[in-house]
């Protein structure tokens, strides 16, 4: 991508309404735009890091052995009636619409119901079973008060994933899995070190719930990490029986804010009795499904890696979900010679497989060097007019390190080693 061509620009200051910094600063770089309060648009780069991202949770959820969907976001009420969670009185999160005709219709906040209801039709036998089935989808909350820039939002896409089991035990064994996953997920977007399992309200499903929570002053939730262990307890279930459950000393835990960025459900058979999800197992007995329900909301979780990995100059990107590997800064425009080493360079990094993205803008210096600090790429090769193909200056945006290195060797990808 040559950046001169991209439509969106940097912005020098954030709009005056936003006040967290995830979205402060992905609307500056031009990765997002803000339509109203909670409900953001996704630009190129913003795709593009939100697909790395929905890849690396694919991968994941593939050797589980899931099997992806697609399910509709207009919701039959009809159905959620029959689990009575239609009610806006028990579920005040609902958006609800009407079709020209005044049927109601729901805008889906999550998927229990219909994945429930359209299973039904394919397990009669325990032969059926184990299934394991998650999608990628919008979901719409009414959130009276949408915060926190692209953590609490009206419309965002979640990665939900629901198991179906014969038994308890076989729920169990694949909770415990896929918290494994989940682990997998969050260590390869780059935030794996400042996250922790923790324990959280069950509630009538099951003793526990488990979240996963990133540590960052932004954070909503106040948790209790035992560092050793490695996990941690939120503050809502705090207690000296939950702490002696865990067999945790409550004087070595350590308070912190952090960010809830994912979630895992064992729902037991509260659904699939209500909506008729019943196998018959080796006897010929008919017996209720055993469901869990495990989510990521994908934008959130970009926001997420924003805030804990940004510094005072802008973004900073893990590898694995840079929009872009290299930013390559072209400072050579007016030297002819120079600037045909920058185009070919360009070429030859993109025919070796790099992701590019091209300054060869029109502007000073100081101006790509900022933007190019701002969009937070995880690699800048810059093009100036004291550059020889023996010596092409790359600096390492994480941490500032440079160091020199002749044309082959970053073709060659030798930049990822600096």
């Amino acid at each position: 991508m040559r950046q001169s061509k991209l439509f969106t620009k940097t912005r020098r200051e954030a709009p005056k309404d936003e006040v967290s910094q995830n979205a402060q600063l992905l609307i500056r770089a031009g990765y997002i735009s803000k339509e109203m309060a909670g409900v953001y648009d996704l630009l190129p780069l913003g795709l593009r890091v939100y697909k790395k991202i929905e890849n690396i949770i694919r991968e994941e959820m593939n050797m589980l052995g899931g099997q992806e969907v697609l399910f509709s976001v207009l919701q039959d009420p009809e159905i959620w009636k029959a689990t009575d969670r239609w009610d806006e009185k028990k579920v005040d999160v609902w958006l609800k619409t009407k079709l020209a005709n005044d049927t109601e219709l729901g805008l889906a906040f999550t998927h229990e119901e219909p994945i429930t209801r359209m299973l039904a039709n394919h397990v009669s036998s325990y032969r059926d079973l184990p299934k394991y089935i998650y999608h990628f989808q919008l979901k719409f909350r009414n959130e009276l008060r949408a915060k926190s820039g692209v953590m609490r939002v009206r419309e965002f896409v979640m990665k939900d994933l629901y198991s179906f089991t014969r038994t308890e035990q076989e729920l169990n064994d694949f909770y415990t899995a896929t918290g494994v996953a989940y682990e997998n997920v969050f260590r390869r977007v780059g935030i794996g070190e400042m996250t922790y399992l923790t324990f959280a309200s069950g509630g009538v499903f099951s003793k526990f719930s488990h979240e996963f929570q990133c540590i960052s002053t932004a954070g909503e939730d106040t948790i209790y990490i035992d560092t050793e262990k490695r996990i941690a307890v939120n503050e809502e279930v705090l207690t000296d029986e939950v702490l002696k459950d865990l067999e945790l000393d409550r004087g070595k835990l350590v308070e912190a804010k952090a960010i809830e960025i994912g979630n895992i459900f064992k729902l037991g058979t509260k659904y699939s009795s209500a909506l008729g999800l019943t196998y018959k197992d080796e006897t010929g007995k008919d017996s209720p499904v055993y469901m869990g329900s495990y989510g990521i909301g994908l934008v959130r979780l970009m926001g997420t890696i924003v805030e804990v990995l940004c510094d005072d100059k802008g973004i900073v990107w893990p590898e694995t979900v840079a929009p872009y590997t290299v930013h390559l800064i072209n400072l050579a425009q007016s030297d002819e010679k120079k600037n045909v080493f920058a185009e070919e360079l360009y070429r030859d990094l993109v025919n070796a497989g790099v992701e590019v993205l091209y300054d060869d803008r029109d502007a000073r210096a100081g101006e790509k060097f900022a933007d190019s600090d701002l969009m937070g790429l995880p690699y800048r090769i810059i093009v100036g007019k004291e550059t020889s193909a023996d010596s092409i200056e790359v600096v390492k945006r994480a941490d500032g390190k440079k160091a020199s290195l002749s044309r082959e060797q970053i073709i060659a990808g030798a930049f990822s080693k600096i």
